[in-house]
């Protein structure tokens, strides 16, 4: 973890409170499992929030970043999706985020609705990629269920040649 001192200064740069956790890149390197290179490229590639920075330019990272990083992780090692599609996942939940804060501080129903409608447009999105992905692995399940067919098959036709 870095000093309180550096949390009370650093939160003033990064819009944090100072009773925030943050932690350093090789804490977060160590805790996820990922590479300090690795996090850095997410950052690059927009899969990451830019990180508040020490005074000494050192990255620092939230329970938040962790949380996001954790569900990259899973997304990419576990369900398969390119980085490409974790950032349009992330961005449709960021953005379902936002509509949700703005749904919260709206007060006519119309305008309610159409907070309601946004929100629908950007799940059906998040719904399209994840069915993209489901078809993708149905049709490989479907033919390994195949070629293992095939190979009951001549296995049985071998062992009953005369």
């Amino acid at each position: 973890m870095i000093s309180m001192d550096e949390q009370q200064h650093t939160s003033s740069r990064t819009n944090q409170s100072p009773d925030r956790r943050l932690y350093t890149i090789e804490q977060v390197a160590t805790c996820t499992g990922l590479t300090k290179r690795t996090l850095r490229y997410y950052e690059e590639v927009g899969l990451l929030p830019p990180t508040g920075r020490t005074e000494g330019n050192y990255r620092l990272y939230s329970e938040e970043d962790i949380q996001r990083l954790e569900r990259i992780k899973k997304l990419r090692e576990l369900l398969g999706f390119s980085l490409a599609d974790i950032r349009k996942l992330l961005h449709a939940e960021d953005e379902r985020g936002q509509i949700k804060a703005a749904y919260q501080q709206e007060t006519e129903a119309a305008a309610k609705v159409a907070q309601l409608d946004r929100a629908d447009e950007v799940i059906h999105s998040q719904l399209h990629l994840i069915e993209q992905k489901l078809a993708g692995l149905e049709q490989m399940r479907t033919e390994l269920l195949a070629t293992l067919e095939r190979h009951q098959r001549r296995r049985t036709e071998l062992l009953n040649e005369p």
